[in-house]
């Protein structure tokens, strides 16, 4: 059995399992953003006796911890190196925290690589490879599988294609600038231009459901940020041609109709023409819980090393 640890901005999750895509128990709390790491820190070591004991389990049947971190990370040093989310974790020793706070050996991962590599072993992506994750949320990150492998460049990340730069054409000066795809095609990203456009407040889930009613400014808007994302996918599949590209976060809940079907159809116009046709663009099909069984997989190969 092997511990996952899921620390991202908003959300803190823990779960035990063999790594086999189910997980034996889950504890998932809301992280106290003023309570800052050493909070977090705090949740963890008290949510452990609470979640081994609905698992039906004791410490001694687990053999290693993973974790998934919402931010990058140095494999050499198994230190943070930011969070965009909250302050206090730069150059932080995690791993190296989680071992001696659990007694066991800990390994440490960014949360949309541990993702992907959950989406490769147990997911949408099982069986072929390489696959490229992306989560499409509040924020957008990357993650390349290969043969069940992270891909981490020279240790400090790699497939960051939230962090492309994309050129735009901007409206006031009628001059082409640069904007990351984060800026132009995340969760929030959708919010800011949705109550630019409309003068208000309207959050994703509403834009979502005017399109299914047939709103047509909706959907232009949205299709402008799916236009986006399918010129980036279009660059990975130049450089990378995987065999799936998976898709997660909660953008990509606006379902087959009003996300997938556009961003297939837009990456289709774009893509590199003698690659067209060999990579699928599909769901994620985890949950809220892929990044814990990533951590586990990620916890299970570090046992083996």
């Amino acid at each position: 059995m092997f511990l996952g640890i899921e620390i991202g901005g908003t959300k803190l999750q823990l779960g035990v399992g063999p790594d086999d895509g189910k997980l034996w128990g889950l504890w998932r709390g809301a992280v106290d953003v003023a309570a800052g790491p050493e909070g977090i820190r705090r949740q963890i070591v008290a949510a452990l006796p609470e979640l081994l004991a609905q698992a039906g389990l004791a410490k001694c049947h687990l053999r290693g911890v993973g974790i998934g971190f919402g931010g990058p990370v140095d494999d050499a040093t198994h230190t943070v190196i930011k969070s965009h989310q909250i302050a206090g974790w730069d150059g932080f020793p995690l791993a190296e925290w989680v071992s001696e706070a659990v007694g066991l050996p800990a390994v440490l991962g960014n949360d949309a690589d541990v993702a992907g590599l959950a989406e490769a072993l147990h997911g949408a992506g099982k069986g072929l490879s390489p696959i490229f994750y992306i989560t499409v949320g509040s924020g957008i990150g990357g993650g390349l599988i290969i043969d069940g492998e992270i891909y981490r460049g020279v240790g400090r990340g790699a497939a960051e294609i939230g962090h492309l730069r994309m050129a735009v054409e901007d409206q006031v000066d009628v001059c082409l600038c640069t904007c990351t795809l984060e800026e132009l095609a995340s969760g929030w990203a959708i919010e800011r231009d949705a109550a630019d456009y409309f003068h208000r407040k309207v959050s994703a889930a509403e834009l979502c459901s005017q399109v299914e009613n047939g709103d047509a400014e909706s959907a232009e808007l949205l299709h402008r940020a799916w236009e986006a994302l399918a010129e980036a996918l279009s660059h990975v599949i130049a450089l990378l041609c995987p065999r799936r590209i998976v898709i997660g976060g909660g953008v990509s809940l606006m379902g087959e109709r009003v996300f997938f079907e556009a961003l297939r159809r837009f990456v289709a116009e774009r893509v590199f023409k003698p690659f067209r046709g060999l990579t699928d663009i599909v769901p994620a099909s985890l949950g809220e819980e892929v990044v814990i069984h990533g951590a586990i997989a990620l916890a299970r190969k570090h046992s083996h090393e």
